[in-house]
């Protein structure tokens, strides 16, 4: 007996060392990626973050970069938000962190940084994944890994990305974990979710992460709602004709994938009239210092081309050479890459970060057509569920939100009705039982971007679960 009561001793103690060296061994990893200063960056305030790499797939050598800001007080109280960016293939960094959301911006020219005094960490730890492998500074050593990238690799990539992430940083593993994005990240964000939520029914063999819902903005969701919305919507802002608008509901079935060629050929043109206007926000100025590449084909017949800007319309996230120009600047400058641990296998050193891949977007593999059936099992599991839009987006407008929405079939709680700031109208909501839905009045594809002040409000009130605040509150 006193036999087996000191071999039970002896496995106890090695159990003991084991995890204090693991414990040592995350602290050691977790420090090695703090940002001590980036070039640029203002010295007050204060802006705990770390950024590096995380291995998703050893066999492989496949590595996700993500960039990470504590909550600017209590961090340890706060919940974890992880954002992620659409395209297929734009990046989180570049857009969310660099330009949105993030405590540190990208200044207009590219040459420093500037304090967001709206930016999300006010309110939670935040999370910027670049993602997919091949987006920005995330890389592999296998070239195959990049032709076969779809909807579930992506969402196993960011599953394992998550796990090991958490072994580095294991004192938020317990924290309320949010995922959030816009854009296509709308296939991204409940895909996710999706697998996290199964993978926590089997602890036996998966680590739990307390995931408690998620939120999305102008958010790709259903290809026949998104796409008859964004037809819906450049006819009732006065961007398309009458008959240009009868000639797409003529030819096109946007519930049968691929298009025809006619439906290819009349989208072509609907395109075309946004030339001149930017689809992302209708009524902010055009940028006219840079032609965007969007467009740029190879092909020489009208059919091909039309099929390739359809495609390069689809998804983009926010592009606008305005502001991507100096993001990419930045990133790109040698001493900000040394500091944010950033490209240390020299993966990129024949060619520019930048803040989108078009070979990521054309070789993306588009598997999953709507997410719907995603959000009603979701919400059943009692999962938080937001969705918001800002309504001047063409390309993913509030107006498809709208019929995704409804095409759930929720009860309602609270009827359509206006949110304020500031005495003024921010925008409108409403509640379903188990989902929310709500607008952001004067912003296009980019919430946080274009309101920040209302964007900070919104992530607020889904965080802590509270009604948007109405007048006579």
């Amino acid at each position: 007996m006193a036999s087996c009561a000191a071999r039970l001793q002896s496995l106890f103690i090695i159990l003991l060392a084991l995890s204090l060296v693991q414990a040592i061994t995350a602290q050691d990893e977790q420090e090695a990626d703090r940002v001590a200063f980036l070039p640029g960056q203002p010295r007050n305030p204060h802006v705990s973050q770390f950024s590096g790499y995380i291995t998703v797939n050893r066999q492989n050598g496949r590595a996700l970069f993500y960039w990470f800001f504590e909550a600017q007080a209590l961090p340890s109280e706060k919940p974890l938000v992880l954002w992620l960016n659409g395209g297929p293939g734009c990046s989180s960094v570049g857009y969310g962190a660099a330009s949105e959301l993030g405590p540190l911006m990208v200044n207009g020219n590219g040459t420093g940084l500037e304090f967001n005094k709206f930016a999300w960490n006010k309110k939670a730890n935040l999370l910027f994944l670049e993602s997919p492998v091949g987006v920005g500074f995330s890389y592999t050593n296998t070239s195959s890994d990049l032709d076969n990238i779809d909807d579930h690799f992506v969402a196993e990539d960011t599953y394992t990305f998550l796990v090991n992430w958490f072994k580095r940083f294991p004192q938020y593993k317990n924290h309320d974990f949010y995922i959030s994005g816009e854009s296509y990240a709308g296939h991204y964000v409940p895909q996710l979710a999706d697998v996290v939520h199964e993978r926590n029914k089997h602890l036996e063999t998966y680590q739990r992460i307390n995931l408690k819902g998620f939120i999305v903005g102008n958010a790709e969701t259903d290809d026949y709602y998104d796409y008859k919305g964004l037809v819906e919507f450049a006819w009732s802002h006065s961007v398309i004709s009458d008959q240009l608008y009868e000639n797409v509901k003529n030819v096109c079935d946007f519930r049968i994938s691929p298009r025809s060629k006619e439906c290819y050929q009349v989208m072509e043109s609907v395109y075309g009239q946004y030339d001149m206007i930017d689809i992302f926000n209708v009524y902010a100025p055009k940028c006219n210092t840079e032609e965007s590449t969007l467009f740029s084909t190879s092909e020489n017949t009208a059919e091909m081309n039309a099929k390739k800007s359809f495609k390069r319309m689809r998804t983009y996230s926010g592009y606008d050479p305005c502001y991507s120009t100096h993001i990419e600047d930045y990133m790109n400058k040698m001493d900000v890459q040394k500091s944010l641990h950033a490209n240390i296998s020299g993966w990129i050193k024949d060619r520019r970060w930048s803040i989108c891949s078009y070979s990521i977007f054309d070789n993306y593999n588009i598997t999953v057509f709507s997410v719907l059936p995603i959000y009603s099992k979701l919400i059943k599991a009692g999962l938080r569920v937001w969705v918001y839009s800002g309504d001047v987006d063409g390309r993913v407008p509030v107006i498809g939100s709208r019929y995704c929405v409804e095409a759930l079939g929720l009860p309602v709680k609270s009827q359509w009705q206006p949110w304020y700031l500031n005495n003024q109208v921010a925008g409108r909501f409403v509640e379903y039982q188990g989902l929310t839905m709500a607008t952001v009045r004067g912003a296009g594809h980019a919430v946080p971007q274009d309101k920040p002040a209302e964007a900070l409000v919104l992530i607020n009130s889904f965080l802590s679960g509270r009604q948007l605040p109405r007048k006579n509150n």
